[in-house]
């Protein structure tokens, strides 16, 4: 399903039991210097990004001070987040002259406790090659490095390595859970483009050999996939970002299915296994 960008005045984009992703949660909030923002979540754990601008951030008296340090947009510096455990009352204020805020989220019972992840805590893995069209970076927020700390959510943040190509490639799905071939895990990305005026692809094929659905996907497009292989692309001269919410059923750690017609192709990527290996 796509989601065309709109002014969602602060109210969730995915709210919580969506119809197409129900495992996750998703919403953009945006702030000027001094306002603040009150959300809480009962039965999902969050995670809170700042795309652009800083913030201070208290969680039930536990505060953060600083939380980001982006400028004009995404690619302008590394990114920091804050887990939230589910249900916990949240109060975000903004500190810069304008803050852009994702928050990301997963179904999960269990209170845990909160924490920051700051630049230096990021988990870095990139992957591909501009040969096979495939270069892309992956910025962690909440991965391995965070495993023990967290119930079902996996965040990060995937870069285009130049200029179009694709990303989620070979095609894989994860909506069924048949471990150890393949979890379900929902998934919500939202996109970013390079200049700004740029766009892409984000397809959608249900059955493996047979035809399926295409989005045209623009700076601030929202996409939720239930179930389907899911490949996306940049056109040729734009840089494409997406933020990228993972919310797994019964675990965190994801298993991929990869198609089977495409799935020889990993062994043509450069890195790929490595890439699969850390969403968990």
């Amino acid at each position: 399903m796509h989601i065309a960008p709109f002014d969602n005045n602060n109210l969730p984009i995915v709210d919580v039991e969506n119809p197409t992703v129900p495992l996750n949660y998703f919403n953009i909030v945006k702030l000027t210097n001094g306002q603040s923002f009150d959300y809480q979540v009962p039965g999902y754990e969050t995670c809170i990004v700042p795309a652009t601008g800083s913030l201070d951030i208290d969680v039930e008296g536990v505060h953060f001070a600083a939380l980001g340090n982006r400028g004009e947009d995404v690619w302008d510096g590394e990114p920091e987040g804050v887990y939230i455990p589910s249900g916990a009352k949240v109060t975000m204020t903004c500190l810069s002259d304008a803050t852009e805020i994702l928050i990301a989220g997963a179904k999960y019972d269990k209170v845990l406790d909160p924490f920051d992840i700051r630049k230096d805590g990021i988990d870095l893995v990139q992957y591909g090659s501009d040969e096979t069209k495939t270069h892309r970076k992956i910025k962690h927020i909440l991965g391995q490095k965070q495993h023990d700390k967290v119930g079902r959510l996996l965040v990060s943040e995937l870069f285009t390595v130049g200029q179009g190509g694709w990303s989620g490639f070979p095609s894989h799905k994860h909506d069924t859970n048949r471990l150890p071939t393949e979890t379900r895990h929902d998934e919500t990305y939202n996109f970013r483009f390079k200049p700004n005026h740029g766009s892409g692809l984000q397809m959608l094929q249900r059955i493996d050999n047979e035809p399926g659905d295409a989005y045209h996907i623009v700076d601030g497009s929202t996409i939720c996939i239930d179930d389907g292989y899911h490949p996306c692309a940049a056109l040729p001269g734009y840089e494409m970002y997406y933020f990228t919410i993972l919310g797994g059923l019964t675990q965190r750690p994801l298993v991929q299915y990869f198609q089977p017609t495409h799935a020889y192709q990993i062994e043509t990527i450069p890195g790929i296994k490595d890439m699969v290996a850390k969403f968990k």
